[in-house]
């Protein structure tokens, strides 16, 4: 019971802490938002701006708070506040309002009593005292000085109950007001000294963690500690909300002007909605804000589909964190938030779908290694398969709709062929994983050794990365004419040097990087000796890779170490060395002529590869004072793990993100 009564009070303070930021997002919002007209001369607009920057350093200051000291600047604000509304209240109510006339008729016009005023005074003065105990309850105002504040605060209201002159009544509102005035100073005063330590303090540490784990950490830690998305997540939702508020009532009352139905149909639905999508991004903290928001939606959808399909991987988790980047940087490139309300929510719409197929192809690269794993490790279960079976499904299906969709309602842009180039190769990348899945579990029903089936993956996922080479340098020359010729920017343009770089340089370097390694591992199992028939029969042991007999043939490497050709082949895709002694697998020819290799592989003059089937070949070799096996790579090789260049797919892959960043293309007809 107290664990959770600790853990509802920490919740509290965390939706405290969160709510109590937000206004410096308003506050900073509203300043950069705004516009004003230069004042006379040089003064007033050094004034002007002047107190715009002092707004947005206050706020930003107050916002990156500690939670300490974030409480007790609420505390003192809050303080000043009530202060001011009880000092204001006086002063109305003693200039304003006349207690004998406005009261004294009832709402239809007749007399209920002859004198309504002692019940306004009541009213008033339980109000006063309360905002005079809330004041002096958060300044912490000793007993003594606290009795003379709320004194002060209700000694007005007195000059009503014995019927002062209205001037003297305003003189003991404002000596009143004045008396509180210099008393909130003073307790601000006094309070001097610990802003000064807590700014002392917050600067010391910011300067020793930017000493020790530099500028990059310092900003990690200020993002989580603050909970930024947090904060911008409830003020983008806290002002879209407010809108709409403002906005249906604004309709309701000009529909019920009008003479029409008061309630909204679905084009005024649709009006206001587009409105409120439109407010929702013109400015960039707004577009911060609904990047927030998308960046909820995804992490949940994220979390759904891993838990649909039964993926455990820390790494598929960060789709939400992907979507948001990719979201803002789409609204940074094509100057979102600078746009003209019409031209606004189209662009909207477009980063929408350019959006949509990223985060589609993240989900593909979250289901493609459980439908991976599931193929090799052939698990029999058929409700194991059918949840990754059907995201896939779902992956080929609807970048098909999509795509159909678009080109019935848009003519052919830069835009719509990009959104079009990114959802065909979506589906062949399904296509490709389709295909390496359906393979392997035609390798796991047969339950026999296929050889060719290393083969035939690389095949397929060469093919497959082949082609997405290809869309990368079209979807490159794609936003090139974009920015050459519709909408140039410095972010497209770093986009575009980002894309030509991870997603066509490094892919066609790792891609050919990998074939040469393939081609070097069949040349090195070509050049060893083959064992088969009888000599095979005398070996009676198993491959130290597969653990599985020797059915057909067998490979011997210069240590006398005998593997299946298929498996170690894999195994030199990775390294050139024995995966049981790390000697060197394979000689060069020159090496080769000058020092014919013995048993262990080095020395022997006169040695011949037939004495490889000898048993007792390298005991023999160590016998005779043969030289120590190189050790390039002493690592534990018990069990073999397979890089991606083992399947074939393309090495240093980067997120998806730089697929569409620089992608993304403006055209000005639909």
């Amino acid at each position: 019971m107290a664990s959770a009564n600790v853990r509802i009070g920490q919740q509290a303070l965390t939706v405290l802490d969160v709510a109590f930021r937000v206004p410096c997002i308003f506050i900073i919002d509203a300043i950069f938002n705004s516009y004003y007209a230069p004042g006379s001369g040089w003064a007033g607009t050094a004034g002007k701006i002047l107190i715009r920057v002092m707004g947005i350093m206050v706020s930003s200051v107050v916002l990156v708070l500690s939670q300490k000291a974030l409480f007790k600047f609420y505390t003192l604000f809050f303080a000043v506040l009530l202060g001011v509304v009880a000092v204001l209240i006086n002063y109305y109510a003693i200039s304003h309002i006349d207690f004998y006339s406005a009261y004294y008729k009832a709402a239809l016009g007749f007399r209920l009593l002859p004198r309504n005023g002692p019940t306004l005074w009541l009213g008033m003065a339980v109000v006063q005292l309360l905002f005079g105990m809330g004041y002096v309850v958060l300044l912490n105002i000793q007993s003594v000085f606290a009795a003379l504040v709320v004194l002060d605060v209700m000694i007005p209201l007195w000059g009503l109950i014995i019927e002062l002159p209205v001037d003297i009544r305003q003189l003991i509102a404002v000596a009143s007001g004045l008396a509180l005035a210099l008393n909130t100073a003073v307790c601000l005063a006094l309070k001097l000294k610990w802003f000064y330590y807590s700014c002392r303090y917050v600067y010391l540490l910011v300067r020793h963690m930017y000493r020790i784990y530099g500028l990059q950490l310092l900003v990690e830690d200020t993002w989580k500690r603050i909970r930024f998305p947090d904060v911008l997540r409830v003020f983008w939702l806290t002002r879209m909300t407010a809108q709409a508020i403002i906005l249906v009532y604004v309709v309701k009352v000009v529909r019920h002007e009008s003479g029409e139905h008061s309630y909204l149909t679905w084009d005024v639905f649709w009006d206001l909605f587009s409105n409120l999508i439109i407010s929702g991004c013109d400015s960039t903290l707004t577009v911060l804000g609904m990047s927030a928001v998308i960046s909820s939606i995804a992490h949940y959808l994220g979390l759904s589909i891993l838990a649909f399909i039964g993926s455990t991987e820390e790494e598929d988790k960060r789709l939400g964190f992907v979507a948001p980047v990719l979201f803002f940087i789409l609204a940074l490139q094509t100057g979102l938030s600078g746009l003209d309300p019409e031209e606004r929510l189209v662009r909207l719409s477009r980063n929408m779908c350019l959006l949509l197929t990223a985060i589609l192809h993240f989900i593909h690269g979250m289901t493609d290694p459980v439908l991976m794993s599931l193929s090799a490790s052939h698990v029999s279960s058929f409700r194991r398969h059918f949840p990754v079976l059907l995201v896939s499904l779902c992956l080929f299906v609807l970048p098909v709709v999509l795509s159909y969709t678009l080109w019935h309602r848009y003519a052919l842009n830069t835009w719509l062929f990009a959104v079009t180039a990114f959802c065909v190769e979506l589906c062949l990348k399904v296509v490709v994983s389709l295909t390496v899945y359906g393979l392997f579990m035609v390798d796991g029903y047969y339950n026999v050794l296929w050889e060719k089936l290393d083969d035939y993956v690389y095949c397929v996922r060469s093919t497959g990365n082949v082609i997405e080479f290809v869309f990368g340098v079209i979807m490159f020359g794609n936003g090139a004419y974009t920015m050459m010729f519709e909408a140039g920017s410095k972010i497209r343009a770093c986009m575009m040097c980002l894309h030509a770089y991870f997603n066509i340089y490094l892919q066609a370097k790792n891609g050919w990087k990998t074939f040469i390694n393939r081609r070097t591992a069949v040349k090195k199992i070509n050049s060893l000796p083959e064992v088969k028939g009888g000599q095979l029969r005398d070996i009676e042991d198993v491959c130290a890779i597969c653990y599985q007999e020797f059915a057909t043939s067998a490979r011997i490497t210069p240590c006398q170490h005998y593997f299946h050709a298929l498996c170690l082949r894999k195994w030199l895709y990775i390294q050139d060395t024995c995966p049981m002694c790390h000697q060197k697998v394979y000689i060069e020819e020159e090496a080769r002529d000058r020092v014919p290799f013995n048993n262990n592989g080095y020395v022997a003059p006169g040695g011949d590869l037939g004495q490889f089937a000898e048993p007792g070949g390298a005991e023999a070799a160590a016998a005779a004072g043969g030289p120590e096996p190189e050790n390039e790579l002493m690592e534990d090789n018990d069990s073999i793990e397979y890089d991606e260049d083992e399947w074939g797919t393309e090495n240093g892959e980067t997120p998806i993100e730089e697929d569409y960043i620089n992608d993304d293309t403006d055209s000005n007809g639909d």
